[in-house]
């Protein structure tokens, strides 16, 4: 069993250096070369502005690439927005532009004022590289540092042991601005510094190993929830500033969770500002509209065939990585980069070399992302978001893959919140949404994810989507989790799922917290806190999520009373827990589940127990096995099964203590 990504693990232990140059502020021939190569992976270090010294001056030192500009100078207060005060000189032939300007100062706010070649076309574009801009609808950019004393070392030290294929990987999915509002700010969002405060109790509370931030980077519409990107290298200004958000990784570290971020390399705004039409040509994106437009997103599509649009992507990816210590990068809408005919109809793709529809640039620009991801970081994890078949999405690069640690599993999340919204008098019919998963389920590195997507859009809350009356929805909902934490793959949950928020979600308002007053919403949130505690300590529910070895059926036929059962089993194959489901809202009595082990086989969980706001039903603890074969065990349990409820069982051993604290369910027998 692979101990990482199931892949080699050999190979540089620190951040690969690319660049021979030690000048952060200085661009060499051999940065040139690299760069025009397309394998320049750290550009963040040479071009943007950077405060620096020349001949005994303070003062900024600026790189932007505009190849097509017949002038390039740097316009701000300082200079009263003139242009041609402050030129740039070109760097040969490479397209760079460089200078320095003695004087400014850390928070100086500036622009590149790019005169281009053709069509007289004259703009003020914000740095592609900047740290730091102004908060919008203000589109400035800011000279800033990136100074920060790291308290964290613990925690890098630990964390490749925290996201290898074997360990447990539980996300906590969070929108910066709407989890959680400031009221003696008269409701406002807090800040990267206030998070910090907050969130990282919050989450290890929960028992959740990791965040996850929507796009945390540069946007200029709050309502895009950051996936419109306009910068590629700077935390949005809304909260704070870039040490503010250092300060909330450092903080989430020191309370030993991980930092995944979304990360957007599939398409970009057409803001006059960002990046679009750059230098008066499409720069970084295609020019025909078949290949550089979104349809979907009204967007732009990066020309990933462009050797230096690989190297700002990529440069990007790695700065987050480096600078800021981010542990693992969630990839959005890989689909849409894979397919050239991606929400098109005949005649609005250009097929590739071949007559497909494949992205050729775009697989080998993911194949180089993730390879040299894990290359200089081989302790991070990358995860795709890909919503299709295409095959070997988390297969490493030397096998033909495109090279992520893990994808999201999208079928999984259709089919069972499908079966869930369904009345259970009716999800007889339609008993292989919750086992077709089963054909599957070891093709990939699978996470699970409710994702905000499902949440949004009119698509209403995980409550609301659940069938039934109020009771029916609470307890279905936590069938649903059940479902989430006891399948094979790491775990991923968006932010008011955790407390059965009845309210779609909305950017604009926070979680509505007042619900935990409800014993039924606290009670999904208890739940919740005890399927992380028994997914990170018990290894049979992690240690095998992607082995087949680690999952067997035990029931998966038994449509017409609702009843699915399987095992999870550890590495050592000693310490098995059995998980039983029963989808209807009827108690189902002497049920017999297979067990491999004699014995007694302690309840851990019962999400119907009182304390979630279930009805109490269950198997007064456990059960004694019995010496009857049974679905292909040995021993057999018979078990009551609580209605719209799930089990899980473990052999009960001396150091099992913990385990009776599962559930106060009684026995109706």
């Amino acid at each position: 069993m692979p101990k990482t990504r199931g892949r080699s693990t050999t190979g540089p232990k620190r951040p690969v250096e690319v660049s021979v140059d030690t000048d952060t502020a200085g661009f060499s021939e051999h940065d040139v070369y690299l760069f025009n190569e397309g394998t320049h992976y750290r550009l963040y270090r040479h071009l943007g502005a950077h405060m620096t010294e020349r001949d005994g001056q303070a003062g900024v030192a600026f790189g932007v690439w505009a190849p097509n500009a017949e002038r390039v100078s740097v316009v701000g207060d300082f200079n009263g927005w003139q242009p041609r005060q402050h030129p740039l000189d070109a760097v040969g032939g490479s397209g760079v532009w460089t200078g320095f300007i003695p004087g400014l100062e850390r928070g100086t706010i500036y622009k590149y004022h790019v005169e281009s070649r053709h069509n007289g076309y004259r703009v003020n574009k914000a740095d592609p590289f900047g740290f730091h801009h102004e908060t919008p609808p203000a589109t400035g950019s800011r000279v800033w540092d990136l100074d920060y004393e790291w308290k964290d070392a613990d925690w890098m030290k630990s964390r490749a042991g925290r996201q290898r294929l074997d360990s447990p990987i539980s996300i906590y999915e969070v929108h910066a601005g709407s989890w959680m509002m400031s009221p003696e700010h008269g409701g406002r969002t807090h800040s990267f510094e206030e998070l910090a405060e907050l969130l990282p109790k919050y989450c290890a509370d929960r028992g959740f190993t990791h965040v996850e931030f929507l796009p945390i980077m540069e946007h200029p519409l709050y309502r895009s929830w950051g996936y419109q990107t306009t910068g590629y290298f700077a935390p949005t200004s809304r909260f704070g500033t870039p040490q503010g958000f250092m300060n909330l990784v450092d903080r989430l570290h020191q309370a030993n969770i991980g930092v995944i971020l979304d990360w957007v390399p599939s398409h970009f705004p057409s803001d006059e500002h960002g990046l679009g039409y750059f230098d008066g040509t499409h720069l970084f994106e295609h020019a025909d509209p078949r290949q550089g437009f979104h349809p979907d997103w009204k967007s732009l599509i990066f020309n990933y065939g462009r050797n230096e649009v690989r190297a700002f992507l990529i440069s990007s990816a790695m700065f987050w990585l480096d600078k800021y210590h981010i542990d693992g990068l969630r990839v959005d809408a890989v689909a849409s980069m894979l397919y050239l005919d991606y929400s098109r109809g005949a005649g609005e793709w250009i097929p590739n070399r071949h007559g497909g529809n494949a992205n050729l640039e775009a697989i080998d620009f993911l194949q180089r992302l993730n390879t040299e991801v894990y290359r200089s970081f081989p302790d991070v994890q990358t995860y795709a978001e890909e919503s299709t078949s295409w095959p070997n999405v988390s297969k490493p690069v030397y096998d033909g893959g495109l090279g992520f640690g893990f994808k999201w599993d999208m079928g999984w999340m259709h089919d069972t919140l499908q079966h869930f919204s369904r009345d259970a008098a009716h999800r007889r019919y339609h008993y292989n949404e919750l086992t077709f998963r089963g054909m599957y389920m070891h093709s990939e590195h699978f996470t699970l994810p409710l994702s905000h997507d499902e949440v949004v859009h009119g698509k209403g809350s995980l409550f609301t989507k659940m069938a039934g009356d109020e009771w029916q929805k609470l307890a279905n909902l936590r069938l649903l989790l059940a479902n989430q934490w006891m399948q094979p793959g790491k775990k991923l949950l968006f932010m008011g799922g955790e407390i059965g928020q009845r309210i779609e979600w909305d950017e604009e308002r926070e979680l509505d917290w007042p619900i935990l007053q409800n014993h039924g919403h606290a009670g999904v949130q208890r739940l919740v806190d005890r399927l992380n505690a028994i997914y990170t300590t018990v290894p049979a529910m992690h240690e095998l999520d992607a082995s087949p070895e680690g999952f067997r059926w035990l029931q998966a036929d038994d449509a017409d009373h609702g009843v699915l059962a399987f095992l999870r089993i550890d590495r050592h194959r000693a310490d098995p827990v059995i998980c039983v489901f029963n989808t209807t809202p009827v108690a189902r009595h002497d049920i017999l589940v297979g067990a491999p082990s004699p014995g007694y086989w302690r309840e851990i969980l019962n999400t119907d127990a009182s304390e979630y706001g279930g009805s109490g039903v269950g198997n007064m603890g456990g059960r004694e096995s019995r010496p009857i074969a049974h679905q292909g065990e040995p021993h057999a349990l018979r078990l009551t099964l609580p209605p719209l409820g799930a089990l899980m069982l473990r052999l009960a051993r001396s150091h099992d203590s913990d385990d009776a604290a599962s559930a106060n369910a009684k026995d109706p027998a």
